[in-house]
Order: C-alpha cells, then structure tokens, then sequence
C-alpha cells in the first residue's frame, strides 16, 4: 500500500462528497430553467452555496462556482483588472505565489501592460507587510496567498486586507491551501465599509478538501466591480455563464462542511504527526532543514531542504520504496525548475533543486510517519552519492 504525503497536491474524495455527488445525479433539472424539475435542481444548488458559505465566511451570493481554483484566480484577477479605475496600471505581486496567480499576472503584464509591483518574502516566507502597503497606492489590484502552497508559511490575511481597504485597492486572496486548515473567513477580513477597495476576491478548490476535481468557487463581494470571463448567460451575477455544476457544488459543500467540523481536532493531529516527522528528520539527517515558518504554518505541512541531493532524486527513490511526496517545484514542459519559492526565501539555485514537500491530510497515519522515517536516510545517502557521481562526471 503506498503512503501517500502530498495532500497539497490534491486530497482523497470524501465519502461525504462522493454521496453528495451520486445524490445529486439522482435530482434531474437544469437549475434555469423554471419548470418543477429545474427548481428542484435549484433548491439543491443554492443548499450547497448556503452551506459553501457558512464555511467560508461569507454571503452566499458572493459564491460562484467555477472549474477550480486557477479558474478563480483568474476570473478575479483578470476580472478586477478589466474594471479598474482610470490611471490605475500596476499589479501587486508579492514573490513566492502560485503559478495559478503568477502566470495570470504574467498574462497581464504581456497582453495588457500591466505594470508589476513586487514584493518581498522575508527569509520564513512571510509577505513583508510594509513593502506590500508601499507598492499598494494606485495599483490596479493586489493578490496575496492566505498560506504558502509550498514552504506552508501563513499570512497576515486581515493585515493584508486592511492594507488594501486604506489604500483603496481591490485585493485578491488565494485560499486554495488555506481552506481546511485555517479559519477562513471572507467577511471577517473583509471588515464593514461597501468600497471596491479592500478584500474583493477569494479563490477556493474544493479537491484539496476532499472534494472531487474540477470544481471551485470565487467568492466576489458584492461590492467588487469584475468584469467576466465568460459570457453566455445571467449565471452567477452574470459573473459566470453556463449551465451550474450542481453534483460538483453539493460535493464541494459537503467535502468542505466535513473538513471545517474536523478543522480543529484535525489541526491538533496534524501538528503532532508533522512535528514528529520533522523531528525524526532531523534526528537522522541533521543537516536537512525545515523552510517557512516554524510555528505559524500549515498544521500538516513540512518544507525540507535536503543538502547536495537533488530533490527530483529523492523522490524518485521515495515513489519507489512505496512513499508519494513533492519537490514543492513547478515542472514546465517536463523540466524540472528550481522552486521559485525557495529562490524568493533569499535561498540560491542549488538549494532550490534540494527540497521536498511532505504533506499530510485527513487520512494519514502514524504508521505513515514511520514509513517516510524508515526509509528516508537511505534514500538521502543515495541521492547524495548519485549527485556525487553526477558532479565527478560533468
């Protein structure tokens, strides 16, 4: 049986979901039209944003569901910059986000001018607040993660958001990682005022809480101004046209509902089986070194920089002692790159290619720590020789 650590990347479906889903197979309807079939189709779809909502903090009209989250990102993104005010030419960008934002801002930069504002991370992966509210006034749009996608660091989203409420700017947050794990909470960090300034967005997937792929939501504020993507239809506040995915929202409600029910017992567990595994690393390769924030980090996330072995080689050995983990890097056109966020801790190229993610999930065990702890030193040794050879080769 394979251990599987890399629950950032996606999560098993829940049985809860999987239920809702088959349930909602059952309700024949299009949920516009209004004869008896497609109301009832209707009732089903708004149940699950009401309770969508519930988790996220926010109104559920705010909810539109999307494919996933990197359709979010890009519908907030691109949406808040095709609305912005006149004058307004610049990006907020802070370094080490997801390729799902990076690459939106990329697009944007290309195809439409805009100008981008870097930020920087401190050495733990944290956004630097100060920077982030300096390149803040007459932005277009800002975005930030709630939780670093990789290193797991967590972010001051509040702080974040209230950066962007003074300075008038509509921010985007991406909650991908974070849901699950932390409090979300739209509204909250949203804060009272009706500006368009401030928290506008949110991007949320249901697959990285048990939920199936290919479904996600955008949380607009009402008070937003977005301009879509798709047109074709008055879905969604016109925000969003086609005919709705009710299977996929009652299963992402579901998935997301069993995961805030557990959020807090789960956060507990977690922690312990991650700092157990942290610890066992240490123990018997101690010159392997956690990234991002000791303390205030995702509850089943560690970052491991693993001296002179590169990471793509650890894994490899790992996936063939029966353990699924990640480099943590993006892999474009099958190259292997250096991990953009480890490059942004201030860390060099090398170090970059010398990482892996293990991430945990509702289902691991500490049977699972065991196995990683077992067999990890020898592939560490391997993958040190193998760089060895490879270097007296070059």
């Amino acid at each position: 049986m394979q251990v599987y650590l890399d629950h950032a990347a996606t999560t098993p479906l829940r049985a809860e979901a999987r239920d809702a889903w088959l349930a909602a197979h059952e309700v024949l309807g299009n949920p516009s039209s209004i004869h008896g079939a497609g109301q009832a189709a209707r009732r089903l779809l708004e149940d699950a944003r009401d309770q969508l909502a519930l988790v996220l903090g926010c109104q559920p009209i705010e909810i539109v569901f999307t494919s996933g989250g990197t359709e979010a990102a890009n519908l907030a993104l691109k949406g808040l910059w095709w609305s912005r005010p006149e004058g307004a030419d610049a990006v907020v960008l802070p370094d080490g986000e997801h390729h799902a934002t990076l690459d939106v801002v990329g697009w944007l930069a290309a195809a439409e001018h805009a100008a981008v504002r870097a930020v920087r991370l401190d050495t733990q992966g944290r956004i630097d607040s100060d920077a982030f509210s300096t390149a803040l006034p007459g932005a277009a749009v800002a975005t930030a993660l709630v939780a670093n996608n990789e290193v797991g660091t967590l972010q001051d989203a509040a702080g974040l958001a209230s950066a962007a409420s003074e300075a008038g700017v509509p921010l985007h947050l991406d909650a991908v990682s974070a849901l699950g794990h932390v409090a979300v909470d739209f509204s909250g960090w949203r804060g009272a005022g009706s500006a368009p300034g401030g928290l506008a967005a949110m991007s949320v997937s249901a697959h990285k809480v048990g939920g199936p792929v290919g479904v996600g939501a955008a949380v607009v504020s009402r008070h937003a101004r977005l301009t879509p993507l798709v047109h074709g239809g008055g879905q969604q506040r016109s925000l969003r046209a086609g005919t709705q995915d009710v299977a996929g929202a009652a299963a992402f409600a579901a998935a997301a509902r069993a995961a805030e029910a557990e959020r807090v017992a789960e956060t507990a567990r977690l922690s312990a089986l991650r700092d157990r595994l942290i610890d066992g690393i240490r123990s018997s390769i101690p010159a392997a070194r956690l990234l991002g924030d000791p303390v205030e980090r995702l509850p089943g996330n560690a970052h491991v920089l693993f001296p002179d072995a590169a990471g793509e080689t650890l894994l490899f050995l790992l996936d063939m002692a029966g353990i699924a983990v990640s480099t943590g890097s993006a892999c474009q056109a099958g190259v292997a790159e250096p991990s953009h966020v480890v490059l942004a801790l201030g860390l060099d190229d090398r170090a970059a290619r010398s990482v892996l993610r293990f991430t945990l999930g509702y289902t691991s065990t500490p049977s699972d720590i065991d196995a990683v702890l077992a067999r990890l030193p020898d592939a560490y040794a391997r993958a040190v020789a193998s760089g060895a050879r490879s270097g007296r080769a070059s």
